[in-house]
Order: C-alpha cells, then sequence, then structure tokens
C-alpha cells in the first residue's frame, strides 16, 4: 500500500483532498465522487481499512516509521489536511458564491455529476442481470432520499457523535451527501455552519494569546458539539471503511453498479431550479396549489427558458460536464506516460 510520493504527487493529494472537503461540505455534493473521479477512492477506502488492532498494536509499541507506513499515513495526512483546510478556505469561498450565485453553483456541480455518471459508468466492464439490478436499487435509494423532509435540529451530543458517524459516509459512498444527509438529521446548519465558525473563531483566539473564550458558555457548547461530532466521523469512518473495503474485494461490480444507480437517483438534490425549504422560518406558511401543506427539504421547479439566466446556468452545466471529462481525459494520458 504504501507508495514513495514525489512533490507533485503530494500536492496533487492536497489538492485533491481541498476539493474533497469543498464538495462535502455542499449539499447534495459527495466527497466519495472528488474521490472516484479523481482515481484516489479504492487508496481511499483501503488506507482507512488499516486503521485497526494491528496498527494501534504498532503504535503503541513504538514502532512509528512501521505505523506510518502500514496505515499508509502519509496518503492520508496529505488528502485530511487539504479537506480541513478547505474548511477554512474554499468552503468559505463556496459558501459566499451558493449565497450570491445559487443558481450558478448548483448548475456547476450538477454538470460535475452528470459527468460523474459517464465517468462511473465506464467502469462497468461485466453488464448482467445483477448489475442492473444494482442500478436500478441504487436509483430508487437515491431518488428516495432526495425526497425525504429534514427533522429539528438536536444538540444531544449522543445524537451529534451519530451525526458524525452517519454524516461521513459522503467521503466513502460517492453520491451520498453527508452534508444532505445532516440536512434531514436536522443539524446542518448546527454542525457545518455554526460549529465550525466557533472552530474557527477559537483557533484564531488561541494563536492570539486569547483564551477568554474558555468562560463562554456558548463557546464551549459548540466546542463540545465539534469534539462529538469528529469523534462521530473518525468511528464512522473507520466502521464503513471496514464494510466498504470487503465488498469492494468481492462484488466490485455490483458495489459500482449501485454508486452509479444511487448517484443517478440523487440528482434531484443538486437541480439547480429550486428553494431550499428547509432553511425557511416559515415552513408551516408553505401549500402547494392544491391547499395541502408542503413539507420537504426542497421546492423543486423548472427553470424558463425566456431568461438569460437560465442560458448561464445551462453553460454552467455543460462546464461541469467539460470538467470531469478533461479529468477522464488527463488520467488516460497520464497513465500512457
Amino acid at each position: 500500500m504504501y507508495k514513495v510520493r514525489t512533490l507533485f504527487d503530494k500536492f496533487s493529494l492536497f489538492i485533491k483532498g481541498l476539493a474533497m472537503g469543498a464538495a462535502n461540505k455542499v449539499p447534495g455534493v459527495s466527497g466519495g465522487i472528488v474521490a472516484y473521479v479523481g482515481g484516489f477512492y479504492e487508496e481511499l477506502i483501503y488506507s482507512f481499512q488499516k486503521v485497526n488492532g494491528k496498527a494501534f498494536k504498532l503504535l503503541f509499541s513504538g514502532r512509528f516509521k512501521s505505523f506510518y507506513r502500514y496505515t499508509n499515513a502519509q496518503f492520508l495526512l496529505l488528502i485530511f489536511s487539504g479537506s480541513i483546510f478547505s474548511y477554512f478556505t474554499v468552503s468559505q469561498l463556496l459558501d459566499y458564491l451558493i449565497k450570491n450565485h445559487e443558481l450558478y453553483v448548483w448548475s456547476a456541480f450538477f454538470g460535475m455529476i452528470i459527468g460523474s455518471i459517464y465517468y462511473i459508468g465506464k467502469q462497468i466492464k461485466d453488464w448482467r442481470i445483477t448489475t442492473n439490478i444494482g442500478i436500478i436499487i441504487g436509483a430508487i435509494l437515491g431518488i428516495a432520499i432526495s425526497f425525504m423532509s429534514p427533522a429539528k435540529e438536536n444538540d444531544n451530543l449522543f445524537f451529534v457523535f451519530f451525526c458524525g458517524i452517519i454524516g461521513v459516509t459522503g467521503m466513502t459512498l460517492p453520491g451520498l451527501s453527508g452534508s444532505f444527509i445532516l440536512i434531514l438529521l436536522g443539524n446542518y446548519v448546527l454542525l457545518l455552519v455554526d460549529s465550525v465558525n466557533a472552530l474557527y473563531r477559537t483557533i484564531i483566539d488561541i494563536f492570539q494569546g486569547d483564551f477568554s473564550f474558555l468562560q463562554n458558555i456558548i463557546r464551549m457548547r459548540y466546542l463540545k458539539i465539534v469534539g462529538s461530532f469528529g469523534l462521530g466521523s473518525a468511528f464512522g469512518l473507520v466502521v464503513t471503511s471496514q464494510i466498504l473495503a470487503y465488498v469492494l474485494k468481492r462484488w466490485h461490480q455490483l458495489v459500482t453498479a449501485l454508486i452509479l444507480g444511487f448517484i443517478t437517483g440523487s440528482l434531484g438534490i443538486v437541480w439547480p431550479w429550486k428553494q431550499a425549504i428547509y432553511k425557511l422560518e416559515n415552513k408551516e406558511l408553505l401549500f402547494d396549489s392544491k391547499g395541502n401543506k408542503v413539507i420537504e427539504n426542497y421546492k423543486r421547479f423548472m427553470p424558463d427558458f425566456m431568461q438569460f439566466e437560465t442560458w448561464i446556468a445551462i453553460t454552467y452545466i455543460l462546464a461541469g460536464i467539460g470538467i470531469v471529462l478533461l479529468i477522464d481525459y488527463y488520467e488516460k494520458n497520464s497513465k500512457k506516460v
């Protein structure tokens, strides 16, 4: 598993981690897709699998070099450092863009996911009945999750730990957006906005030598939430990677088919023309055309082709598809060298 990497390889992995972290924060977009298209998905899963009893035995016995090599730690550190860095850089930029140019951001992601469907579809070499059934089951699951209603916010630390376990699946399962799952669990704003901002302010305070936050009850509450969420995420990564590594080795094509179907079925989550109902305070005032109360995660609608911004959005969709095709083209040519 351990590989000798050039400086360019290391920088490339950091950038991929950056992209993965940014994708994980956007509801409807899965960091796992970035890993799959970026060509490091299986290495990611098998590296997580190495965080096991043998690894801890090496660590606690002081065999740090063996632990480092056995767990492929260099790879994981580069990916995670990029992901963590993105939460305070690229993710902040994405927050701004979604707030001010939401339609175009969703359009670009929609295009990239369409491109990812094409990319993943090419990985299936053995088309048979079980493969088609896998795609159908994955699509049904994706569609079902797309239209589930979100719960109310819950800051109970045990529930937050559970959110960490479930939310981190976006890194290990392409197509399953951890951020969107957190919306359904009711804790997206709490965990990925308020708590992350509190952690960011705390880090700045520590670097400035200001520890007054220790007396701030609200700040400490958010830090406890971040800690619980982080522990849940770490636990979830280890457990899900063990399961995924097992099924990938034995049913690689079927798992790929399920992923392909799931991503296809989840396209409704990233449909550009929508309104985020879960963010509105007056949900009880939302009704459909028949006067029935609407309770949903998004209110989706068809684009108005008479508007100029619709055609700009379509351009972004095509650009998103083009980005994935360029990555695919680059990957093909780099293997030939």
